[in-house]
């Protein structure tokens, strides 16, 4: 992938985390994008794009511990959830 590739599909990713559906999922996912996104590898962001395929009804859930997740997301969600957790000051989910 050249950088102009790769500088396309993290502003894709990082477009696609801040305008979800929800604003909880953009409040969410957004700040964590803008975190994260640029420092992870191929692989990271192969997970990462698959995770935001998801529906914004699964993901709410999945991050705040309301629902069980798919085991492939389960590290990425729980990274997600405690990001979101530190920058709100909450320490459920």
């Amino acid at each position: 992938m050249s950088d102009e590739q790769a500088a396309d599909r993290l502003k894709r990713l990082h477009m696609r985390s801040w305008r979800r559906g929800t604003k909880e999922m953009d409040l969410i996912l957004g700040p964590y994008a803008d975190a994260h996104l640029a420092a992870m590898g191929p692989e990271a962001l192969d997970l990462y794009e698959a995770l935001l395929g998801e529906n914004d009804q699964d993901l709410y859930p999945w991050i705040t511990g309301g629902a069980a997740s798919p085991a492939r997301f389960a590290t990425l969600l729980a990274e997600i959830g405690a990001f979101a957790r530190s920058r709100h000051g909450t320490t459920t989910g």
